[in-house]
């Protein structure tokens, strides 16, 4: 797997000689998976053009506050939110003062003080200013603030100097911040993941089913193996490719996803149903094609398929089990009652009334339920949300 997959990382370039090594960051990045988008501050652009970092991210260059069409577009805002990762490398010592004192006078600053992103700083400066104690009480400040450091490193300075100072190479910058993002919470457990719709069969050409997408599923699924889980994925008919760490089973009904589920439960520690499940089947499936001619009316009779949760629930008490309740009104009641009577150790509750964070859509916005707590995500990207839900999966199990 990509290490960065579907990461969004935001490269910020300040001025200093280093800054030519940012192009080399930006590509170790995209090569693992990222989507990059590089703030430059204006000194920054006396060391490296702003055309050559377009090119090798891909993606335009951001380089003012108060840009009309960036505020129109992709704002100061919405790019700090739209951050995973933020990375300041090379960091000057007047950048580091600046976001110590919690400075917003340009668009670099602004994003530090607006984003939940996790914070990376790359120091790139003289070996005495680093050493000068004004500096260090900034990096003392700013590392009990929870930003990360990675350097300086050592050696040879452009100035002559032999010392503290030097940017570390990109190559180890990227693999420390992988290191760090991807820290393995999950290492060790098994999670059997449901995914999508199921389809209960009325004749060979015609079915039941429903608007899921599966994309939620698949994205706990690949946030799973971010976070060092063996994962596997029982998925009913989506559109959607799994990771190839993934071990997906492919299934139709609901009867074949409750096989394949069982198959996999004496194994895992943790199990999570977001498929939608159909909850009644044809009682009588018709091997040949219906005519729409051979009658005017046509009744179905339908009976009540297995409940997939509640079986789980009940046969694999050592595990962790998590629902999903899709609501339409009386959410987070609805979802209780639903914890409760299906004996769950948690429920994630979602409106799907909101077609913008509804079935087939890539963003949602969610109510975490256990029996003692009820955390409220809000709305944002699916793979973001499934990250959340699984921290707070491992939080419960530990």
């Amino acid at each position: 797997m990509l290490s960065f997959s579907k990461k969004n990382i935001i490269l910020c370039v300040t001025g200093g000689i280093a800054a030519y090594k940012s192009a080399e960051i930006i590509r170790l990045f995209k090569k693992d998976g990222a989507d990059v988008r590089v703030v430059m501050t204006e000194s920054a652009k006396e060391f490296i053009t702003p055309l050559t970092l377009q090119a090798v991210s891909g993606n335009q260059i951001h380089d003012s506050l108060l840009d009309a069409d960036a505020e129109s577009a992709m704002g100061h805002i919405e790019l700090a939110k739209w951050a995973d990762i933020i990375l300041i490398a090379p960091c000057t010592a007047e950048s580091l003062s600046k976001i110590t004192h919690g400075r917003a006078d340009d668009l670099m600053g602004a994003l530090i003080l607006a984003t939940n992103a996790d914070v990376y700083i790359a120091p790139a400066m003289n070996m005495n200013m680093w050493l000068d104690k004004t500096t260090q009480d900034n990096y003392k400040i700013l590392s009990e603030r929870g930003l990360s450091f990675i350097g300086p490193a050592e050696g040879e300075q452009a100035c002559g100097d032999i010392g503290p100072g030097r940017m570390v190479e990109p190559n180890e910058i990227v693999s420390l911040i992988s290191s760090s993002t991807n820290r393995g919470i999950l290492s060790g457990l098994t999670i059997t993941i449901t995914a999508g719709p199921t389809r209960e069969q009325i004749d060979p050409v015609r079915f039941i089913s429903n608007n899921s997408s599966g994309k939620m599923g698949y994205a706990i699924a690949e946030a799973a193996i971010e976070l060092g889980a063996n994962v596997n994925l029982v998925s009913g008919p989506v559109s959607l490719h799994a990771d190839k760490a993934i071990n997906i089973s492919n299934i139709n009904s609901a009867d074949e996803m409750l096989e394949s589920v069982m198959s996999f439960m004496d194994e895992s520690n943790i199990f999570i149903g977001c498929a939608a499940v159909s909850d009644f089947s044809p009682v009588d499936y018709i091997d040949t094609k219906i005519k729409k001619e051979d009658s005017e009316q046509l009744d179905i009779q339908l009976k009540k398929n297995k409940d997939i949760l509640s079986l789980v629930a009940e046969h694999f008490k050592n595990s962790y089990v998590v629902g999903f309740a899709a609501e339409t009104s009386n959410v987070e009641e609805n979802a209780k009652n639903k914890l409760n009577s299906k004996n769950l150790n948690m429920i994630i509750s979602n409106d799907v009334s909101d077609q913008s964070i509804g079935f087939d859509v890539d963003e949602n916005e969610v109510n975490v339920i256990t029996k003692n707590e009820t955390i409220f995500l809000k709305r944002d990207k699916k793979i973001r949300i499934a990250r959340q839900i699984l921290k707070i999966i491992h939080s419960n199990i530990n």
